[in-house]
């Protein structure tokens, strides 16, 4: 009696085990969200966020617009709400696309934009 006892308890462990670790799953999709209305010359094309809701993009990414813009039109901006950003362009004469992503340890916000230069 006292084997069975332990084989039943054994089993129960292994179960709430086995029932915790799927409870919590550590796989995080990106997920991607409505941009919004560019608040410049140019729009927001896309806007793509890991780890974090769709407002939290959305705030980053017009906190990272704002802080750009604050240099001119052509400015940059490396730190934001607390995110490390950085910033790819591909630019003609009237105008520039871009791909911002910003980073808060697992936390990430992805965007891109067209600017307008003329």
């Amino acid at each position: 009696m006292p084997r069975t006892f332990a084989v039943v308890a054994a089993l129960a462990a292994t179960l709430a085990l086995g029932a915790t670790a799927t409870a919590h799953p550590t796989a995080h999709a990106a997920r991607t969200c409505s941009p919004g209305k560019y608040p410049g010359q140019g729009y927001f094309q896309r806007l793509v966020v890991t780890h974090v809701s769709c407002a939290t993009g959305k705030r980053v990414m017009r906190a990272h617009y704002a802080c750009r813009t604050k240099h001119g039109r052509k400015g940059y901006c490396s730190r934001v709400l607390g995110y490390r950003c950085k910033e790819i362009r591909n630019a003609i004469s009237t105008e520039y696309n871009a791909r911002v992503t910003c980073t808060r340890g697992s936390r990430k916000v992805v965007y891109y934009y067209q600017q307008f230069l003329d």
